[in-house]
């Protein structure tokens, strides 16, 4: 069993070009044990595809999880199946491709890594409580495990938190890219922050240039949404947690501008 402490740092979903580069300045700046990052929106603004998914860990992330953006690029779809350093959410029918979680080690220490998707205001997948509660029966792990909860309700993702407290590691919240203040540990031993926030242009609307989205507001016609560039911000939560029992000891928020 683990008796050191591992550092972790997880990123808030990452935007497009801009949130890239972020991430790499910011890679080679900071270290911890595992880097993980949410990219579901890292080609392109939408989607992901295996060229800027190898870029990324080739940064040094660890682990890329997602969300339901996933299938916008139709070519990650046969690489999801052979490449277990990206997830997909783990709520999807078992027919869908690729994997919900995965372990990654590193020496003398390792880490699951959950990815579950909500359903309030989102896709009608599977619960994800009872996914949680029937993959911890199952799988039985024996390592801290963090779950990437990418949900739209702020509702949900706190439930999600109280159900997980004392079970898993941490629960982080992503999918609204707007960083929350309310990290905290909760009784049992979770680390917890209900979104995680967005690594990517902040003077923008949630990524996205906001000229074209205010003029979608005004007509209610559809545009080609493109990424913003300006202010950009890595942002995302950096947690010690204890190899042992398992339980966060600390949980940090990183908000941190990137000068391109």
């Amino acid at each position: 069993m683990q008796g050191n402490t591992i550092d972790v740092i997880f990123l808030g979903d990452v935007v497009g070009k801009p949130g890239r580069l972020a991430l790499k300045e910011f890679a080679k700046n900071f270290s911890s044990d595992f880097l993980i990052v949410n990219g579901e929106n890292l080609a392109g603004g939408i989607g992901l595809t295996p060229k800027v998914a190898e870029e990324v860990i080739a940064y040094g992330v660890d682990v890329i999880t997602s969300g339901n953006h996933i299938w916008k690029k139709k070519e990650v779809i046969p690489y999801l199946n052979g490449e277990t350093r990206v997830i997909r959410p783990l709520n999807y029918p078992p027919e869908a491709p690729g994997h919900g979680f995965t372990i990654v080690k590193k020496s003398d220490k390792a880490i699951c890594v959950v990815n579950i998707e909500g359903r309030v205001f989102m896709n009608p997948l599977f619960c994800p409580f009872r996914t949680m509660r029937d993959f911890l029966e199952k799988e039985k792990i024996d390592c801290p495990i963090l779950v990437d909860f990418h949900a739209e309700a702020t509702s949900e993702k706190i439930a999600m938190g109280w159900f997980l407290d004392g079970k898993v590691s941490a629960v982080i919240g992503t999918h609204t890219h707007v960083q929350t203040s309310d990290e905290r540990i909760l009784p049992n031993g979770t680390g917890y922050i209900t979104d995680a926030g967005m690594t990517g242009p902040q003077d923008s609307v949630i990524g996205m240039e906001k000229s074209v989205i205010i003029e979608r507001f005004l007509s209610q016609i559809p545009q080609k949404f493109s990424v913003g560039k300006d202010n950009v911000e890595v942002q995302g939560v950096r947690l010690k947690i204890d190899g042992k029992t398992k339980k966060c000891i600390q949980i940090e928020r990183l908000k941190i501008k990137v000068d391109l």
